[in-house]
C-alpha cells in the first residue's frame, strides 16, 4: 500500500492531511550540523552517500513527515553539465565559468557526476518504512539557468533575463540543455527509487508574462512530456514560485500532477480557481514556523480549511528557515496532524 502522501499526489483525499517541509533536511537541526561539520562542507556532505541519506532521513525520524526529501542541491545538473561548483562559507554557491562570458559549448559534459545522487535515493528507501513517500526533486530550467549564467544567486536575476531579451537563441539553448539533463537526472532518481519528484522553480516570479510561458512554461511542460513517457506512474509535483495570477496557466500547460504554491498566494482563492480534484501542496509562510504561537495555529488551520475540499499536501510556501526552533515545527506537527475537516 502506498503511504498517504503519495496517494494524495495520485488524486486521492486521506483522512488525514499528509505533509512535509521544503528543505525539512537542513540547518535547523543540530544533528545536521554536527554532521555536515564532520564532513567538511554542504558539496562534500553531498557527495557523501551514507551522509546524505542519513540527512534525509534526519526529520523522518524526528518529526515522522509523510515524505522524505531527497538531501542535495538543485546546482548538481549545471556540476554534471560541466561547471565547477563552490560554495563558499557566507557568500553562497559560485559556478565558473560564467555562461553570459563564456559559450555553452566550452562547457564538457560529466554526466557521471549525478550517479552519487542514485545512490543516496537507493539508500534513503532502503531505510525507510512503506508508509513515508521518497521525494526526488530537480530545479527547473528558468531557475537553473540563473545560476549558470550569472555564477551566482541574485535577487532580481537581471543578467540572466537580459540575457535572454539579448540573445534569446543561445539562452534558449542553454535551456533546451538544462531540460535534457533534468530528464535524465530525474528518470535516475525514480529508478533509484524515488516514488514522486518535485520540479523547483524558485525564481519564475521575476519573469514578465510573456518570459514566464517561454522560459517557465514551455521548459516544464517539456520536461513533464518526456518523464511520463519513461515514467507514467510517478507524480510531478511543479512548483513556480511568485506564479501568482499565471498559477493556473502553468498548471493547465505543464500537465504537472500536483502543485506547489507558495506563501503569497491565497489558499481561497486557488482552491476556487485551480481544477477540481487537482492535488495542492503548500503553502505556509516560513517565517511563521520561526515565529511561532497563535499566528502559526491560526495560519495552517486557515490553509487545512482551505483545501479541505481537495487532495492537499500541508507543506511551507518555500524552505524552511535555518533559525527555525525545533519546538515549533513540533507545534506545526500537532496542529496538522491534530486538524480535522
Amino acid at each position: 500500500m502506498p503511504g498517504i502522501l503519495l496517494d494524495t499526489l495520485c488524486g486521492n483525499r486521506a483522512e488525514q492531511t499528509p505533509m512535509w517541509l521544503m528543505r525539512q533536511a537542513g540547518r535547523y537541526l543540530p544533528e545536521y550540523r554536527e554532521l555536515r561539520a564532520d564532513k567538511g562542507g554542504f558539496l562534500e556532505l553531498v557527495y557523501d552517500t551514507d551522509g546524505a541519506a542519513e540527512v534525509t532521513l534526519q526529520p523522518i525520524r524526528r518529526f515522522g513527515f509523510d515524505g522524505a526529501i531527497l538531501f542535495s542541491d538543485i546546482l548538481i545538473i549545471p556540476y554534471a553539465m560541466g561547471q565547477k561548483l563552490e560554495f563558499l562559507a557566507g557568500e553562497g554557491p559560485k559556478l565558473s565559468p560564467r555562461l553570459v562570458d563564456h559559450a555553452l559549448s566550452d562547457l564538457k559534459a560529466v554526466p557521471e557526476r549525478l550517479f552519487p545522487i542514485y545512490d543516496t535515493v537507493a539508500k534513503v528507501v532502503a531505510g525507510l518504512g512503506s508508509e513515508t513517500t521518497m521525494l526526488g526533486f530537480a530545479g527547473s530550467p528558468w531557475t537553473v539557468a540563473t545560476y549558470m549564467t550569472a555564477g551566482e544567486g541574485s535577487r532580481d536575476q537581471h543578467e540572466t533575463r537580459a540575457m535572454a531579451y539579448r540573445d534569446p537563441q543561445a539562452f534558449g539553448a542553454i535551456i533546451d540543455a538544462i531540460g535534457e539533463m533534468t530528464v535524465e537526472y530525474l528518470s535516475g532518481q525514480i529508478k533509484a527509487g524515488a516514488e514522486a519528484v518535485q520540479l523547483f522553480d524558485s525564481w519564475s516570479g521575476t519573469l514578465a508574462p510573456s518570459e514566464f510561458e517561454r522560459w517557465v512554461i514551455a521548459p516544464n511542460a517539456a520536461i513533464v512530456s518526456k518523464l511520463r513517457k519513461i515514467h507514467p506512474d510517478t507524480p510531478i509535483i511543479g512548483f513556480p514560485k511568485g506564479a501568482g495570477e499565471k498559477l493556473p496557466a502553468y498548471i493547465r500547460e505543464t500537465d504537472v500532477d500536483a502543485a506547489g504554491i507558495d506563501e503569497t498566494v491565497d489558499p481561497v482563492w486557488a482552491a476556487s480557481v485551480l481544477a477540481d480534484g487537482l492535488p495542492v501542496q503548500g503553502n505556509l509562510d516560513p517565517l511563521l514556523v520561526l515565529s511561532g504561537g497563535e499566528a502559526l495555529d491560526i495560519a495552517a488551520k486557515r490553509i487545512l480549511e482551505a483545501f479541505a475540499d481537495r487532495p492537499h499536501v500541508f507543506n511551507l510556501g518555500h524552505g524552511i528557515g535555518q533559525f527555525t526552533p525545533i519546538a515549533h515545527v513540533e507545534q506545526l506537527v500537532e496542529t496538522v496532524r491534530n486538524w480535522r475537516a
